[in-house]
Formats: structure tokens, C-alpha cells, sequence
């Protein structure tokens, strides 16, 4: 191995041979320290403008900064300028420095004021003022005019119908109570809630409304058994909000239904094996069999009732 070297007889730098051959700096870290070392006196070129024209990439400049930070080679320190602007200080040395060592060092560099020149992108941005006197913003309540033309969620109406707490019966207070034993996700109901929920079920109870039909529209309004119901206090409010009429039960019928095809018939009081209907022109109460009328009287017999015709 042959070597030649020929001094430079101007712009050189003189380096250790321990920063050279640093066993834990990579080349792209010797080459930033250097580069930085080479610099005239006075310079204000950032480490990351360094990278930018060694061409060392993004990736390769935070893990060569971070190698020489680890070795004491580069300090950083952010300090707030008098005009309240913050700027970071860099401290490149050919030597490792001690925390305690570059602090002294920055401590004792000038820090920038407003009116000297600063890196464009931590610059202010001028600031203009708005046009008027500063006003206070708007906050709180709806608008006057209801809002019904141009929206999709209008605010509920106001329950105006709204009994006095002294004029709710017991029998609302008592259900609104037993409410959380209808089911588990109506356990935890706030109870400052349950004044107001007493008044709603008040106007179910005045409206004609029993207790049964009270727990079966809450229990139909609930969600499946795998929802959970994080409020269940609003979620009452809005089942007893609105008050539908009652619908009165339909009495039952006591006896079988007739179709319209056998309407005005009647049964035969002979003795047949099975009912006989038959369609009596009067007041006849047996059919042409049992009569032995060949006419039947005009009645004619419809067929056998084997049980209640539907």
C-alpha cells in the first residue's frame, strides 16, 4: 500500500486522528462533524443545512446527529429570545463536550434580539390587525324564531302540561322507583332525573293510562340484550316524552263466528247424527228430513256442523 500527500497550501482544516478514525461515528457522521469543523469563523449554518449539501439524506442526518450527540461532539439548547421569539442554539466542537462544559459555552454566546436577522422559518409572521373594536362572541341560548324551515333536528318542545311536584299522585312516583327493575340496563337512572320523570309518567297516568301499559312501552322502547345503554335517565325521558291515546281493549266474542255464507241459518232440533243447518223460511225449527216435507216449506238445508264454523 502506497500513499501520497501533498499539504494544502491554503483552506484546510486541522483535524485529531481520534475524530477520524472515531470507532463510533459512521462516515456520514465524520463527514457532518468535519464539514461543520471546516466552516469559517462566525458561520450560522445549521447542522440540517449541512446534511442538505452533503447530500446526506434525511434518515442518515438524524442517525449521524444522534451518534454525535451521544459522543459530546453536538449540544442543543432552546432558549427564548427577548422579543419572546424561541430559537435553537447548536454547539459543534472538534472534542467531546460534557453536558455541564457546553452549557457554559452556550451560556456565554449571545443570544439574538428581535432586531437581528433570524432563519426565515422561525420568523413571525406580521400581524394585522382586524378591522372594528373587538367585540365578545355570542354564546347561549336559541334564536328567537323557531328554527323549523332549514333543519332536520328542530329542539323538542317544551312540555307545557307539566303537573306541579305537589300534584303528582304517589302511584307516578312509586312506578318511576320500580322503573329499574324492569330491566338491568335501567339500573342506574341519575336521580336527579327522577322528578322529571315522575311528572312525565304523571301525564301517562292522567291520560288513562294504567301501570301495565306504562312498563310494557318502556320495556318495548328498550334495545337488545347485547346494547348497552350508557343514559338511560334520557333514554326514559324520550320513551315518556309523548303521551299517545289510550286504545281501549276490544271485547271478546263469546261465541263462534259465522261466515257470510251461513248467515240466517239455523239448526235443526231433530235428531241427526251431527248438527244439520238448514235455512228456515219462517219460524221453522226442523228441516225437510225431519219434516218429511218434500217442499221443506221452502227451507233448504245447508250441510252438517261438525264444529264451530269460522
Amino acid at each position: 500500500m502506497y500513499r501520497h500527500l501533498s499539504a494544502p497550501p491554503r483552506a484546510f482544516t486541522q483535524l485529531s486522528h481520534e475524530l477520524i478514525r472515531h470507532p463510533r461515528l459512521g462516515s456520514d457522521a465524520v463527514r457532518l462533524l468535519t464539514w461543520q469543523l471546516s466552516l469559517p469563523q462566525g458561520a450560522r449554518e445549521s447542522l440540517s443545512r449541512t446534511a442538505e449539501r452533503a447530500r446526506i439524506g434525511s434518515t442518515a442526518f438524524t442517525r449521524a446527529k444522534r451518534q454525535l450527540k451521544d459522543e459530546g461532539f453536538v449540544h442543543e439548547r432552546r432558549v427564548q429570545a427577548p422579543g419572546g421569539l424561541w430559537i435553537t442554539q447548536q454547539l459543534v466542537s472538534s472534542v467531546p463536550l460534557s453536558a455541564a462544559e457546553a452549557a457554559k459555552l452556550l451560556g456565554s454566546a449571545p443570544v439574538p434580539t428581535c432586531g437581528e436577522r433570524v432563519p426565515p422559518q422561525v420568523a413571525p409572521s406580521p400581524r394585522i390587525p382586524a378591522v372594528g373594536e373587538p367585540t365578545a362572541p355570542s354564546t347561549g341560548g336559541h334564536p328567537k324564531k323557531h328554527p323549523v324551515e332549514d333543519t332536520s333536528n328542530p329542539p323538542p318542545e317544551p312540555v307545557t302540561s307539566r303537573p306541579a311536584p305537589d300534584d303528582v299522585p304517589e302511584e307516578a312516583r312509586a312506578l318511576v322507583t320500580a322503573l329499574p327493575l324492569l330491566s338491568p340496563a335501567l339500573r342506574h337512572i341519575p336521580p336527579g332525573m327522577r322528578e322529571e320523570l315522575t311528572c312525565l309518567t304523571a301525564r301517562w297516568l292522567a291520560a288513562g293510562h294504567t301501570p301495565a301499559d306504562i312498563h310494557e312501552h318502556v320495556l318495548r322502547g328498550l334495545p337488545g340484550a347485547n346494547t348497552p345503554v350508557h343514559r338511560p335517565g334520557g333514554l326514559l325521558r324520550h320513551l315518556l316524552r309523548d303521551v299517545p291515546p289510550r286504545r281501549l281493549a276490544q271485547p271478546a266474542s263469546t261465541g263462534p263466528r259465522v261466515s257470510a255464507r251461513l248467515a240466517g241459518t239455523r239448526e235443526c232440533a231433530g235428531d241427526h247424527v251431527q248438527p244439520m243447518l238448514f235455512r228456515p223460511l219462517a219460524d221453522e225449527t226442523h228441516c225437510a228430513a225431519c219434516t218429511g216435507d218434500s217442499r221443506a216449506n221452502g227451507a233448504t238445508a245447508e250441510g252438517v256442523l261438525d264444529s264451530p264454523v269460522i
